[in-house]
């Protein structure tokens, strides 16, 4: 289930508002830029699946926004660079364009750091989410990761980061996943 904590940059521990309810995780996201939606989940076999059945949603985003390139990033917990990925993710960066991400399976957690605030978004399927060009932030798979999202880009080179350099995201709470 889709989950959303916000906290004082100062202190990860106690949150200043926690939800579940789809509505306001979009209200709260809206107020800093950042679009959530809940879109409707369909069965899929294979990644070549899930651009078909979700043909249509992708063209409206394309459309509207001008996405020059569309893939499918998987990792599941037996993925031997699974690590790595994580790794990857897990420092503070920023994007020259927003990052838009659909969660086919699975779930990850989002953490936006924007005026102050910091803002745990836990996407799980049905996820909709896009973090706008400029803003701080990280994302953890956890240690066991299970996830399937549509990544869209207006780079056709894909995930491009810049680092922050700060450690901020070593003070916040890391994803961890609910035992199926």
């Amino acid at each position: 289930m889709s989950h959303l904590q916000i906290f004082d940059e100062k202190d990860g521990t106690n949150a200043l508002l926690e939800t579940g309810d789809a509505a306001l995780i979009a209200t709260e996201l809206g107020h800093i830029g950042v679009r959530f939606e809940r879109w409707p989940t369909r069965a899929v076999a294979s990644a070549e699946d899930v651009l078909i059945a979700y043909a249509s949603e992708i063209d409206q985003l394309v459309a509207a926004d001008g996405y020059q390139s569309i893939d499918v990033m998987a990792v599941a917990p037996d993925h031997p660079d699974r690590a790595t990925i994580r790794t990857k993710f897990l420092s503070e960066h920023t994007h020259a364009e927003d990052e838009i991400r659909f969660f086919v399976e699975g779930e990850g957690l989002f953490t936006l750091h924007h005026q102050g605030r910091v803002f745990n978004m836990l996407c799980t399927k049905g996820d909709l989410i896009s973090v706008p060009a400029g803003m701080r932030h990280w994302f953890d798979m956890g240690a066991n990761p299970h996830f399937s999202v549509i990544r869209l880009f207006l780079n056709p080179d894909g995930w491009i980061a810049r680092f922050t350099g700060d450690d901020i995201a070593d003070r916040f709470p890391r994803h961890e996943p609910v035992a199926a």
